[in-house]
């Protein structure tokens, strides 16, 4: 008999999440961040599956660092050496896996839209690790946590996102839960690289006018997805759109940079901007595990 997961043990995307339920989240995740221990007995006797559709290296081991911190038995599953090789569906290896009793899935998948519908038919709370270009909800959580810890609270936060917002599931992500918060969000992006349906959600503006914001937050560009694209050449986008050292030295004061990486140095951000003082990119990837920790528990408790 298939028993229904309670939907607030998902966690399938930013957008919907409540604002008490975001804040509870970055919460918890503070908790860990105050309790650094590297083992505990939370999750003790309890199995976690990652579930790996499309490759990851960063995401993959901060999810699985969050688990062993509060003791899971963690099963890491890839679709490289996986029977979805031989063909068998996602929803197939979802289902065998739960039906050797896992107790939740983290899941990341190309196709957009399928895990929502896959979430309906599991008896395991799903975690959303990306799904194509629709979203990253932990990326997002670990990015707010961020801003929180720099500025206080969101409400009138400036956030600009920077780059390939057509193709990413982090400017999505990052869009809802910000918007929720109270923050204004701007999009800067080239014509071919925009979502013309995020339009009402967040105006896209010049890429001087996105210097002004308190939070710049530069995207990873992959020029291969625009063929025929304006630039020819990653220097011509570092050019038109990237983060020079220039173009940083306009940003307010007290202004941060982020990036949600990997990084192209010298594409999107000039190589000696990714670890100067108001970068917080190697920050963000340190807040992954405890908003991860923080996330897993909420689905499993």
């Amino acid at each position: 008999m298939h028993i229904q997961v309670k939907p607030e043990k998902h966690l399938l995307g930013t957008k919907g999440l409540s604002a008490a339920e975001i804040g509870s989240i970055l919460d918890r995740a503070a908790h860990w961040e105050r309790h650094p221990e590297k083992v505990t007995n939370q999750l003790q006797g309890r199995f976690v599956a990652n579930m790996f559709f499309e490759n990851s290296t960063r995401t993959r081991f901060s999810f699985e660092v969050a688990e062993k911190r509060l003791g899971a038995e963690v099963l890491n599953f890839s679709a490289a050496v996986s029977s979805v090789q031989k063909g068998e569906s996602i929803y197939d290896t979802v289902r065998t896996l739960e039906s050797m009793g896992i107790d939740a899935g983290v899941i990341r998948m190309k196709p957009n839209g399928l895990l929502a519908e896959l979430a309906t038919k599991i008896s395991v709370p799903l975690i959303n690790a990306g799904d194509g270009s629709n979203e990253h909800p932990t990326q997002a959580l670990l990015d707010l946590y961020t801003m929180r810890k720099e500025f206080g609270e969101f409400k009138g936060l400036k956030v600009a996102i920077i780059g390939d917002i057509r193709h990413s599931r982090v400017a999505r992500s990052n869009l809802w839960a910000l918007k929720t918060l109270g923050a204004e969000v701007t999009f800067c992006a080239p014509q071919e690289m925009q979502a013309p349906e995020l339009a009402e959600h967040a105006p896209y503006v010049s890429m001087e006018e996105s210097l002004r914001a308190d939070v710049v937050m530069m995207l990873r560009v992959q020029l291969e997805r625009h063929e025929g694209s304006l630039f020819g050449s990653a220097e011509q986008y570092r050019a038109a759109y990237g983060l020079t050292a220039e173009r940083a030295a306009k940003m307010a004061p007290h202004a941060i940079i982020m990036h949600p990486a990997p990084v192209n140095r010298n594409v999107e951000i000039d190589d000696e901007l990714v670890e100067c003082p108001r970068s917080k990119i190697f920050a963000q990837m340190s807040h992954g595990v405890p908003i991860r920790m923080a996330v897993i528990e909420r689905a499993m408790s």
